[in-house]
């Protein structure tokens, strides 16, 4: 008797696979609407993310952001100010071109796109209550302009150039996020650990399957309406 292929041991959600969020700093976030200073205490690692957070206090009320780089311990933050590295500012206030990061979807939000290191945004045009952004993707998304950023780029954007020269470096890089490490392929594997797995390469197995499907059978594209590229 075989045991469980590891996707559906990572869906039933085991010791094994689940995110050690215990460890993690917390939500980043914005203080409420209005024009205010905060001060920036301490930046710190936080093991579940790629960038550095901020911790910003005010008014004795204390918050986690994505600190930018050049932003440093001791810095000043404005919400609503001039256009500076940390300060928080309503996109209808950012001239364009503009590197901006820790944009919010909708006013009030908080800061949900581009948090990770060295992913940004640039402010390419303002129409009526709408201002156009360009992501690194090349994607051109309206946003609304009451929307909230932070000027600048999050911090250790040098994170990727780094190699990892040891196998082990990047285990423990992996499992602090609950990552699974190192991965085989489904094709490599034997019949009995993977439905893709064995020998024989033909006939393939469809990559689509049915939403009910047994769980060791469930691998692929699950109950898609459509497989491929899109066109148009």
């Amino acid at each position: 008797m075989g045991k469980r292929i590891i996707p559906r041991a990572r869906g039933a959600g085991g010791p094994r696979y689940r995110s050690p969020s215990h460890r993690y700093r917390g939500r980043v976030q914005y203080f409420p609407f209005g024009s205010m200073s905060a001060q920036v205490v301490n930046i710190l690692h936080d093991p579940g993310r790629s960038a550095p957070v901020a911790v910003v206090k005010s008014d004795g009320k204390t918050v986690l952001q994505i600190a930018p780089e050049g932003l440093q311990v001791g810095s000043v933050i404005k919400y609503g100010g001039d256009v500076a590295i940390g300060n928080v500012i309503e996109l209808s206030n950012i001239p364009e071109g503009t590197k901006i990061s820790g944009i919010e979807t909708y006013p009030g939000s908080g800061p949900k796109i581009c948090r990770s290191s060295g992913v940004f945004a640039q402010v390419l045009g303002k129409s009526g209550d709408k201002v156009s952004l360009q992501f690194s993707s090349g994607v051109i998304k309206d946003i609304d302009a009451r929307c909230r950023a932070t000027i600048g780029i999050p911090a250790a954007s040098g994170r990727t150039e780094k190699p990892w020269m040891k196998t082990g470096t990047e285990w423990y890089a992996k499992h602090a996020r609950g990552k699974v490490f190192p991965r085989s392929a489904g094709v490599a594997q034997t019949a009995t650990d993977h439905p893709y797995g064995g020998r024989s390469k033909r006939p393939r197995p469809s990559r689509t399957v049915s939403r009910h499907a047994p769980p060791g059978q469930k691998v692929g594209s699950i109950s898609a309406k459509r497989v491929g590229k899109r066109k148009g």
